[in-house]
């Protein structure tokens, strides 16, 4: 723990974050990245001179780079944007052209907003949108109901890799299984995943997949894998003049963030040293290190996670909202909750004096939060842990629970 908090500026102050699953801390070497490129390939690409020519080649390596790491199968599947919001409202700007009136799309009624709004504003276009709604006892999707909601006219079903607010892994395979054989495409959200799970989209069989990268650890950047096949068919939202077969770039209107896109494999930079802390594999390539790097991740959140989850059982008036099980295999370190009698928004403010980062509310995910009864409560209370997180960080803010509570 001594050699991954050195690696993280911001974590040598007095706060404690426990709001990570809202964006991480930034590894230093993403820092130095794009401080590198803004001193010294600040330009524009495209031109004859060299440097040009230099930058051109920073920002094609990055995108190798993430294809590496995400397992894509080509480095044009890999789409930069601002946020996770921004692209897949653009995704649906381009997919949407190809639907026609009647066609039926699924949204769930758990996920971010993200990943349910773009695809609810196309009902705009003549589109049908179905609810796959969670199940209110269990508190899991309903993989029957999914089935009953498809039919031969969904062309789309938008769903969360994990929920940010109940921190459940969802079967992300099983379910693309189950909608490819209804002819369907499957759009996943895999921000509340990526910072403790990264996606190997190739084995997931996804059609697309998002996530933010200063929610792992980087830049206020975000990433969007498409596989090439759609990626070619589907119209460009740039300038008129932009080709049908320039990818991704017909699908990055205005251009990528430069130093941002340089700067994000400096996340990639940090799990390599975390690696080569532990192991001596020299000859291991990057999707196996980062394997290795993210299997001990989740070792070590199971343990932070099972402390808290431990305590909130012992407290007679709190309820978890979500999986109780700390397993690694069930849930990531992103756990909610409510306390009788008080409101969600009361909490935080009592635990800020102390120095310890939390935060009420309903995330974005509203629709959730009001299909569980939880408006009036002013959302839930949100604590969001990560790897670089101590064991005695959890017990601080247990200590001060205990006592505010």
């Amino acid at each position: 723990m001594q050699f991954i908090r050195s690696q993280f500026p911001a974590l040598s102050g007095e706060w404690t974050y426990f709001d990570n699953a809202g964006g991480t801390q930034v590894a230093q070497q993403v820092g130095e990245r794009i401080q590198d490129y803004l001193y010294h390939t600040n330009v524009q690409l495209g031109a004859t001179y060299e440097i040009s020519g230099m930058a051109a080649e920073r920002i094609s390596e990055s995108q190798k780079t993430w294809a590496e790491v995400i397992n894509a199968a080509h480095p044009s599947e890999v789409i930069f944007g601002p946020s996770t919001t921004v692209l897949l409202q653009n995704l649906s700007r381009s997919l949407g052209q190809l639907f026609e009136p009647g066609d039926e799309i699924i949204v769930t009624n758990f996920d971010h907003e993200a990943n349910i709004g773009p695809w609810v504003n196309m009902e705009k276009s003549g589109m049908h949108i179905r609810v796959w709604e969670l199940n209110k006892d269990t508190l899991l999707p309903d993989l029957d109901r999914l089935k009953h909601l498809m039919s031969r006219k969904t062309k789309l079903v938008a769903f969360s890799h994990v929920s940010n607010i109940l921190g459940t892994i969802i079967p992300v395979k099983e379910i693309t299984s189950i909608i490819h054989e209804h002819g369907a495409l499957v759009c996943v959200d895999g921000v509340a995943c990526a910072p403790h799970r990264m996606p190997d989209v190739s084995d997931l069989d996804v059609d697309f997949y998002v996530f933010s990268l200063y929610k792992v650890f980087g830049p206020h950047y975000s990433l969007l894998y498409g596989k090439q096949k759609h990626l070619e068919i589907m119209p460009g939202i740039g300038h008129f003049f932009i080709g049908e077969d320039e990818i991704p770039y017909k699908l990055q209107p205005g251009n990528v963030n430069f130093e941002l896109t340089f700067g994000s494999p400096g996340i990639i930079d940090y799990f390599n040293s975390v690696y080569h802390h532990h192991f001596n594999g020299l000859n291991v390539n990057l999707r196996s290190k980062i394997n290795e790097v993210y299997r001990m991740i989740a070792d070590h959140e199971q343990i932070l996670a099972s402390r808290l989850l431990e305590f909130l059982k012992i407290k007679k008036n709190i309820r978890t909202i979500g999986e109780t099980s700390a397993h690694k295999n069930i849930r990531v370190p992103t756990i909610s909750f409510v306390v009788e009698g008080r409101k969600s928004s009361e909490i935080p403010l009592l635990v800020d004096p102390h120095k310890i980062g939390i935060r009420f509310g309903h995330f974005y995910a509203k629709r959730l939060i009001d299909y569980l009864g939880l408006a009036e409560n002013d959302g839930v209370v949100r604590v969001s842990m990560v790897h670089y997180n101590t064991v005695e960080e959890v017990d601080r803010l247990i200590r001060v629970l205990y006592e505010v509570i």
